[in-house]
């Protein structure tokens, strides 16, 4: 078989060459490149380029320049692919930016024509309206692609109900690599395809012919055996499907460009039971028996997955579960209600669990969902807190003999004194894992190869498939020959060559495979511990082992913001690969590699990638394996500017606290000199700040001399230390009045340090990480003497309070920050805690608009639950108000931060009535309210004082 040029074209010369042929967007920046070096992997190879395809032509036109070149193509969707399909060192084409569009929908024949790129939500959300739905659902399909889905034969939760994507595949459009164009039809079994005119199907007709045998005994033996090319389609019982051969082959035979799916009527109802067992092994064991009562999904999970999401965000974020230590969710539907329960009853009482929970449909059911589909990003950690690794990462057995192999693997994984968490689609034999292999430790590469061999030859002595749902990519093609005879292994060699004899589509990948140890990202990347301004104290220290928790897969890209995610509010602006989370994860990866992102922290792509981040911290949250992007932003300006010249914004808005103390001595004088005519916008210029934005007025009277000039409170009531923050004293004092207020009114006594304190904030998102630490320190030591006598300390501006629940730690750490952080409360934490009745807001309607640091560190929960309390009909938004600090304000900003607010905020308030309270607790959500419209938001305290009763 032909090899790709093994020596690739400049990048340059390529995009020249390229746009020649009329292909517009083509980047061969070094940011694009890193940002495109892996996927949900653990492989890195940086392409040559990335295209963005417009249409068929595009591709077209693509494959005519690589083939002449000698340039190897990629086809990339969502960059989910956990094997490394979805990387290689020529042209990556991305088809996620512009073919992204359902074309159209027939509800009476229920199909859908679609692009490859369109994201597999998107789909289902213009189908539902029709009653209908794609069948398969993986847990990423927030952001995986149709296109991906076919690459890789995709199956999801509900393959039991729904089939994989091969079996809702209705036709394809593709290219070969040739440029051969093909249109091919699913008639499915029983019947024949038409065989368009083209040498492929004469030639893959004859070879069928020829292994005939093998095929019968070698493919399709289990519905999860999606290792190598399913060639079972193309036997005269199943019609001889070329359509369906390619759903799976991972890009390697040819680039769809169009595809018709079937879609499936949605059931009338939906129940989930959850069944308890004592361990994963007796839930696998429990298999056969759940599958008799015929559910659309069977998924296991057990306690360790569970025990990371209670630790990452509370114990109320786990729904109420079943005794035991492993669970399997199953669901059953029903033409109605009772009929949906009656199967859920069923389930629970005949499958062997030693207790069992019917959920219904609802919140609770979609939490425990959820819990599942971040599977893979839970699992990024191991029970020992160790990085764990895809690689071994889907393979399946048929389902009656899961239990067993569940104990072996389990044994195996002893053996290497490795861990991890395993959960899956226990209907299908199909389990996912993520093990802490050594790979940043000397000889761990070794260890990687020999446990894949190792688990690939006990998966195949249990008859089962290497992949289950990912495909074979790079991890698991060399181990091909432990799963097949020779003489199958010949067929996929023949099918490859019927298609690409060139070898131009993915080499690498499941023919003439790359070696499983070859180009592996984490062990390329050298430990960066030392001068450090944080701790990193989950990442043993490391900022390399911190960057790698990104593993690909992908949520940043998904729109989380309707179910009151913000993560990633830039990429959602944007769409650009290099504003996700994942994207910049890369960049700094390929920083630390030095081999393609040269200059270190000062690296020109790295500060490109950062550029747009808006520090909200909602990927810390948000993104399964706990990435923390802001903290990452903050390391990477205080190593480039350390003792250097910063950037003017750096100064002013970094500087603020100091600024407004010094203006407050005259805030009138102040307010006047920002707002003359000429002078204030040349000073906002000079500043590095948008002309477009406005200065906020200081207060006439600062909230500390309010409350040193207020009558003395009664001694009575419980002791309360409020940490007075710099937009509260100078900006917003009438916040911290309404503080004080509600406060003794839930029988408090609110008290003040002795000075006024700040937590360094501003200094900490522009990187000015000693400053923020020595002014960190000094309100920490003021503030510990009362926290260890056991006074709550209240926070008013969420942000600052966010600083003290958790970036104290990473900056300071010690006795003093555990001590404070423990104590810090925000004002609803507080009064709940107490059972404090609140004023009635009974016919209120709040449109709330939770800070993304409120979110992120501390959860806004409890704020949801004291409204619901108070009986206020509440609507919360998710996502970024897109202000973000200093963000918003900076030069280069205002139109993202704009974008950014039109994701949640400003059609929420747009479309809000007169009456409607607009709750935001953040001084940069209420100053980007101020900005874009004539609406004003109020601190919880102000909405809750202003209803107390005189």
């Amino acid at each position: 078989m032909l090899r790709p040029c093994s020596v690739l074209p400049v990048p340059e010369s390529l995009a020249d060459t390229l746009r020649r042929a009329g292909i517009a967007d083509v980047r061969v920046d070094a940011t694009s490149r890193a940002a495109y070096s892996s996927d949900a992997s653990l492989y890195r190879v940086t392409p040559t380029a990335v295209v963005f395809p417009t249409g068929h032509d595009d591709v077209h036109a693509v494959l005519d320049v690589c083939r002449s070149e000698g340039v190897p193509v990629t086809a990339r969707g969502g960059g989910t692919s956990i094997a490394g399909n979805a990387i290689g060192a020529g042209v990556v084409l991305d088809f996620s930016r512009y073919m992204n569009h359902v074309l159209s929908i027939d509800p009476d024949a229920q199909i859908a024509v679609v692009q490859p790129g369109v994201v597999q939500a998107v789909l289902q959300s213009e189908a539902a309206p029709f009653g209908l739905r794609f069948g398969p659902d993986p847990s990423s399909l927030s952001r995986c692609t149709i296109g991906g889905m076919i690459g890789n034969n995709a199956c999801g939760s509900r393959a039991l109900g729904y089939g994989r994507t091969s079996d809702n595949v209705a036709a394809l459009r593709v290219l070969t690599a040739r440029g051969e164009e093909l249109r091919l039809t699913s008639s499915g079994p029983g019947t024949r395809s038409p065989a368009p005119s083209s040498p492929i199907p004469r030639a893959l007709s004859e070879l069928t012919r020829a292994g005939m045998g093998t095929i019968r005994t070698e493919f399709g033996r289990f519905g999860r055996q999606v290792s190598g090319y399913s060639l079972e389609h193309l036997l005269p019982e199943n019609g001889f499907d070329v359509s369906r051969l390619l759903v799976g082959s991972e890009g390697t035979l040819a680039v769809c460009t169009e595809a018709t799916v079937a879609l499936v009527r949605e059931p009338a109802h939906r129940v989930l039971v959850v069944l308890g067992f004592p361990d994963i092994a007796s839930a696998g064991d429990a298999t056969p028996a759940i599958l008799r009562h015929r559910p659309t999904a069977c998924e296991g999970i057990d306690s360790r997955i569970v025990d990371v999401v209670r630790e990452r965000k509370g114990d109320n974020a786990v729904p109420p579960l079943p005794r035991g230590a492993a669970w399997v969710f199953v669901e059953v539907v029903g033409d109605t209600a009772e009929e949906a329960l009656a199967r859920a009853a069923e389930v629970g009482s005949g499958c062997g669990a030693v207790d069992s929970l019917v959920v219904g449909e609802g919140g609770r059911a979609a939490a425990l969902w959820r819990i599942r589909a971040d599977g893979a990003g839970l699992a990024a950690r191991s029970p020992r807190g160790r990085p764990a690794h895809a690689g071994w990462e889907d393979a399946a057995v048929p389902p009656d003999r899961l239990g067993d192999y569940l104990r072996d693997f389990d044994a195996l994984m002893a053996e290497f004194g490795a861990t991890g968490m395993p959960y899956g689609h226990f209907g299908d034999g199909c389990m996912h894992v993520r093990i802490d292999l050594p790979l940043d430790r000397p000889g761990g590469v070794a260890v990687f190869r020999e446990f894949m061999v190792a688990a690939a030859h006990l998966v195949a002595g249990y008859g089962g498939s290497l992949s289950g749902e990912h495909g074979d990519g790079r991890a698991r093609s060399e181990l091909l020959p432990v799963m097949y005879s020779a003489e199958a292994l010949a067929l996929l060699a023949a099918v490859k060559h019927a298609f690409d004899p060139d070898n131009l589509l993915n080499p690498g990948v499941v023919v003439d495979p790359r070696a499983l140890d070859a180009d592996l990202r984490v062990p390329a990347a050298a430990p960066i511990r030392h001068d450090l301004a944080l701790a990193y104290r989950h990442d043993g220290g490391d900022f390399t082992q911190a960057v790698h928790r990104c593993t690909g897969v992908g949520k940043c890209r998904a729109d989380n913001t309707d179910t009151g995610g913000v993560m990633c509010p830039s990429y959602l602006a944007t769409r650009e690969e290099k504003d996700s989370t994942r994207g910049r994860a890369r960049v700094l990866q390929e920083m630390i590699n030095g081999a393609d992102v040269r200059g270190g922290w000062r690296s020109p792509e790295v500060h490109e990638a950062l550029d747009l981040c808006l520090s909200c911290k909602g990927c810390a949250s948000d993104c399964p394996t706990g990435v923390d992007m802001a903290a990452y932003k903050s390391e990477v300006l205080h190593q480039s500017y350390r003792r250097r010249l910063r950037p003017a914004s750096h100064y002013s808005l970094g500087w603020l606290p100091r600024w407004a103390k010094l203006g407050s001595a005259v805030p009138r004088l102040a307010n006047r000199a920002a707002h003359l005519p000429g002078l204030g916008a040349a000073a906002l210029a000079a500043a590095g700040v948008d002309r477009r934005r406005s200065i906020p007025p200081l207060a006439s009277q600062t909230f500390r001399s309010w409350f040193a000039s207020r009558p003395a409170s009664p001694a009575a009531g419980d002791e309360v230390l409020l940490f007075v923050d710099t937009f509260t004293n100078y900006f917003t004092p009438d916040v911290g009045i309404a503080t004080v207020r509600v406060l003794e009114s839930a029988g408090y006594r609110p008290t003040l340090t002795g000075k006024q304190l700040c937590c360094g904030l501003t200094w900490i998102s522009t990187g000015q990480l000693d400053t923020a630490r020595r002014t960190l320190t000094r309100s920490l030591t003021a503030m510990a003497p009362a926290a260890r006598r056991g006074v709550p300390i209240v926070g008013i501006e969420p942000s600052c309070t966010a600083v003290l629940r958790s970036d104290a730690d990473e900056l300071v750490g010690g006795e003093i920050a555990a001590q404070v952080g423990a104590a810090t409360r925000t004002l609803a934490e507080l009064l709940t805690a107490r059972g404090w009745t609140p004023p009635s807001l009974q016919g209120r309607h709040v449109v709330a608009q939770p800070h993304c640091h409120h979110h992120s560190v501390m959860g806004w929960s409890t704020d949801a639950a004291l409204l619901r309390g108070a009986g206020a009909e509440v609507s919360r938004l998710g996502g970024c108000c897109g202000l973000a600090g200093n963000f918003g304000v900076e030069k280069g900003h205002y139109e993202v931060s704009v974008a950014v607010a039109e994701q949640q905020l400003l059609p929420a308030v747009r479309g809000a009535g007169p009456a409607t309270a607009i709750l935001a607790d953040g001084f940069s959500c209420r100053t980007q309210l101020d900005d874009l419209t004539d609406r004003h938001g109020i601190h919880l305290a102000q909405l809750l004082a202003r209803n107390l009763e005189d």
